[in-house]
């Protein structure tokens, strides 16, 4: 059919209502129109007529009317731009109407007349500039792609203006748009967009039905979640919950959930108006908190990650669960792309530094990342710069302000009647806690820091019992957050108080719960914090002496059987896959090596022979030799002061040390210059 009468054709199917098949025949013979045509008013009057066509808007549904729209455009503008480089060639013949890419580009531009709104106007816009300039076409002359790009920002910032009267699918369109539109924009065009009306529509597109639907979706699984004999959980992939699922994924904000979240951070850093940052916050404080709600009533929170093997039914495991992990990936990936934008801007905004209110914001960030931690702790889906900065710097900025770390504790504090709880949930949550407040002691009076910390980690340092992989990893944040206490000189009082009673679990957890490399570093720890020049050593002078007997007195009744190579989680972050084989016996003889340069100066001479004592009762040699290197480093490699070395080497060199260590303490006999030893095999 001519082109003309095409036309005719296609406007008059414009004005009706069809069903879907018919709409997607029209929508095709409008692409194929629109690189056919010649005319250059033809082009302009069928873009202002698509552009308020009852069959094509009848039934808007959101973003995918938006994607058609500028697919529409996208397809056309890489058409005409082949036929202009077809026809450009000698041999070539340029095929549809003719025009040339500026030539087209102007006319249908001309299209997006005052009949349609902005935002339809956008759409156009959007499709023309990425078939003509997107993957580095530059098919427009220079000053028509400025043009062309400062059109984009105009209508994108009308539509913002008026994106309240048009209704939520203007709203999506336009997120839609300059979501497609963003990469290709320059920077100087960029900085003209109105981030202040962006933000919100933007956020909302993350949380709100077009993206993560405020976690509705959770409510949905658990209804279809049945419990089998033999606690096994079922989610069958019919249901209509993966069904919503499947097709939130196919959304097209979902899909482009990367982009969008860039765009909204780059909303974040480019808006004028604080008060639009922190009501973005809030609202992601609002959503996350929503998410945790929904999660904490769903069947599958009760699953330890260590069990969900035996917990799920094989079809759940294979399909609707990786389904399920992937949007929350995706979720967690969105939003706190978004939060450490706003994280970021809280260190240099001025309104957003002052006394109180910067604590407050560092406050709610941690909020919204433990809602999230339920995901963030597994699979490593923490381990990305953009979650590490977010976290760590909120940490900062809060453990500036001690009253304001005192209430945040306070309030996510686990209740004293669910310590030590077997709910997985739970447990998740005191992780959160316990690694939070690692980082916060230094910013606590005693007493604080006592309630908020020492009891909640000694709760469970104190359980029994066989532990699972996410009961092994709160264990370790709990030794760890009573390292930290013990390790501020201000808490002095409190670390004579507590530090018998950690060393006792320290020797209760070691080898069961606690691999060797853990238990050095908490005994070696503790030793540094008792010895000079922490205040505690004038307090408590004998206490170093103490541990150590204690150590020594374990060395004699440590069992001698090689252990198993089970290296915990900072040993594989370390890499530190070929670890010297060790004993429990040797492990404890390290750990006495290891605390050598704390000693107070009295106590190194004889601690020396004593540790190496000690090392010389460690009967087989595999297990021996790693000791005695290690006992030789801490000689020589400058790990004592000046005058812990000094020490050292008198008692290597004139007090029996090297006899005691090289030969057990039995003296070399003395042989005459040049006399022959027991080997006489060789004659020269």
């Amino acid at each position: 059919m001519p082109a003309d009468r095409l036309l005719n054709t296609v406007l008059q199917y414009y004005q009706d209502v069809h069903d879907a098949a018919k709409t997607d025949q029209i929508i095709g013979s409008t692409t194929h129109l629109l690189t056919q045509l010649s005319n250059p008013l033809n082009l302009g009057v069928l873009t202002s007529q698509l552009l308020t066509a009852p069959a094509i808007w009848h039934r808007n549904d959101g973003a995918k009317t938006a994607i058609r729209m500028i697919s529409v455009y996208h397809t056309a503008a890489v058409r005409v731009r082949d036929n202009q480089l077809e026809g450009a060639k000698p041999e070539g013949r340029s095929e549809g109407g003719g025009l040339r890419c500026d030539e087209w580009t102007r006319a249908v531009v001309k299209g997006a007349d005052e009949r349609s709104r902005r935002w339809q106007h956008l759409l156009v816009l959007t499709g023309v500039l990425m078939g003509m300039e997107g993957y580095d076409r530059h098919s427009l002359s220079r000053s028509l792609r400025n043009t062309l790009e400062q059109a984009v920002v105009m209508a994108a910032n009308l539509a913002l203006e008026e994106n309240v009267q048009d209704g939520a699918a203007a709203a999506v369109s336009v997120v839609t748009a300059l979501n497609f539109a963003f990469p290709i924009l320059s920077e100087f065009y960029r900085a003209q967009i109105n981030c202040n009306a962006l933000l919100p529509i933007a956020v909302w597109a993350i949380t709100g039905e077009e993206g993560f639907c405020d976690a509705q979706f959770l409510r949905t699984v658990s209804q279809d979640t049945t419990l089998q004999p033999g606690h096994v959980f079922s989610w069958p992939e019919r249901s209509s919950s993966c069904q919503l699922l499947r097709q939130m994924e196919k959304q097209p904000l979902m899909a482009n959930m990367g982009p969008l979240s860039k765009l909204a951070a780059f909303a974040v850093q480019h808006a004028t108006d604080t008060s639009v940052v922190m009501q973005a916050h809030d609202a992601l404080l609002v959503f996350t908190t929503r998410v945790f709600d929904a999660w904490q009533k769903n069947r599958f929170s009760e699953i330890d990650a260590s069990f969900e093997g035996s917990h799920l039914s094989p079809e759940t495991a294979q399909t609707t669960w990786p389904l399920l992990w992937q949007v929350f990936r995706k979720l967690m990936f969105g939003t706190t792309a978004v939060l450490q934008a706003i994280v970021a801007r809280s260190l240099l905004d001025p309104h957003m530094l002052v006394p109180g209110l910067a604590a407050s914001i560092a406050s709610r960030s941690l909020q919204i990342l433990r809602n999230l931690f339920f995901i963030s702790s597994r699979n490593g889906n923490s381990s990305f710069q953009v979650y590490t900065f977010s976290y760590m710097t909120s940490i900062d900025v809060l453990s500036r302000d001690g009253l304001a770390t005192e209430a945040f504790l306070r309030e996510i504090r686990p209740a004293d009647a669910i310590l030590n709880p077997s709910a997985n949930l739970q447990m998740n949550l005191d992780l959160f806690y316990l690694n939070v407040a690692e980082h916060l002691p230094l910013s606590l009076p005693t007493e604080a820091c006592e309630l908020l910390i020492v009891k909640p980690a000694i709760a469970y340092l104190s359980q029994e019992g066989p532990m699972s992989a996410s009961k092994t990893e709160i264990f370790e944040s709990a030794h760890s957050a009573i390292l930290s206490v013990l390790s501020c000189p201000q808490h002095s009082a409190l670390t004579i108080k507590i530090t018998p009673f950690y060393i006792v679990k320290v020797f209760d957890s070691f080898p069961r719960h606690i691999s060797p490399r853990q238990f050095r570093l908490a005994f070696k720890t503790v030793m540094e914090i008792i010895s000079p020049p922490f205040p505690i050593a004038a307090m408590e002078p004998h206490m170093s002496e103490t541990l150590l007997d204690m150590l020594r007195t374990n060395t004699t009744t440590a069992s001698t059987t090689l252990l198993p190579a089970s290296p915990d989680a900072v040993s594989h972050a370390l890499e530190e896959t070929r670890e010297e084989p060790l004993s429990e016996q040797s492990a404890l003889v390290m750990t006495l090596v290891d605390s050598l340069p704390f000693l107070p100066l009295p106590l190194v001479e004889e601690w020396l022979a004593i540790t190496a004592q000690a090392m010389n009762e460690i009967e087989d040699p595999r297990l021996r030799l790693p000791v005695k290197k290690r006992f030789w480093d801490v000689l020589v490699n400058g790990e004592m002061d000046v005058e812990r070395s000094t020490i050292g080497v008198a008692w290597w060199g004139t007090k029996g040390g090297r006899e005691l260590v090289l030969f057990g303490g039995a003296p070399e006999p003395p042989l005459m210059s040049g006399a022959l030893g027991k080997d006489t095999t060789s004659r020269l």
